[in-house]
């Protein structure tokens, strides 16, 4: 588990294919290993991943065809920069929202300006994780744990402030850029809970009809 507040930004430093998977070496910049064991979660641009080797200075982890096949990580290329947060611990503080690291999907980057002090960016999302996305919800970018501040059906705007910029990777975001998105995780069990608690395969998501018929609204 994570909270989207990110930690550092590593580098890719080797991406070696592995049969139908990768095996990814990232050099961890200023992220503190110090407290990091074999077997430890690390999330990468948001991707919760596995450490199988580390040092002080960087990590492996082997990336599976499932996160290859769902994920923007199959597009990172050696040198490019990664967003890093090492896994909560009981007494981290939840400055973000909970982030499972098991990302749902990729978005893409339509838009961004810079608005007084903060930057207004705009990304499209998939139709089928759409539907999780609501005004002042939360979602999870490249491991990052943004507020949404506007819907326009599959569109959606964050406003990035000065530090959350320059501390992450969205300083090197381009229009057209695939970035990995996690929806939060609270909309996605309710759908489930709401639409399967007869145990049959949620269809059509939440919608009005089914939130009045479950006395959430009259």
């Amino acid at each position: 588990m994570f909270t989207g507040i990110i930690e550092a930004v590593g580098q890719v430093r080797s991406l070696t294919k592995s049969g139908e998977d990768m095996v990814l070496t990232i050099a961890v910049g200023k992220l503190d290993m110090a407290d990091v064991h074999l077997g430890d979660s690390i999330a990468v641009n948001g991707v919760c991943l596995t450490v199988t080797k580390f040092d002080a200075s960087s990590f492996r982890a082997d990336v599976s065809i499932e996160s290859l096949k769902r994920t923007a990580l199959a597009d990172l290329q050696v040198g490019w920069s990664v967003n890093l947060e090492k896994a909560v611990t009981p007494t981290t503080r939840l400055g973000g929202h909970l982030v499972s690291g098991h990302v749902d999907g990729t978005a893409r980057l339509m838009s961004f300006e810079q608005q007084g002090n903060a930057w207004q960016y705009w990304f499209e999302a998939p139709a089928e994780l759409a539907k999780y996305i609501a005004e002042k919800g939360s979602v999870t970018i490249d491991g990052i744990s943004l507020t949404i501040n506007e819907v326009d059906g599959t569109k959606f705007r964050l406003t990035i402030i000065p530090h959350t910029r320059a501390e992450t990777t969205l300083i090197q975001r381009q229009t057209g850029d695939l970035v990995n998105l996690e929806v939060d995780l609270i909309a996605r069990y309710l759908e489930r809970l709401m639409n399967a608690s007869d145990g049959s395969a949620a269809t059509d998501g939440v919608t009005l009809g089914l939130l009045a018929r479950s006395g959430f609204i009259k």
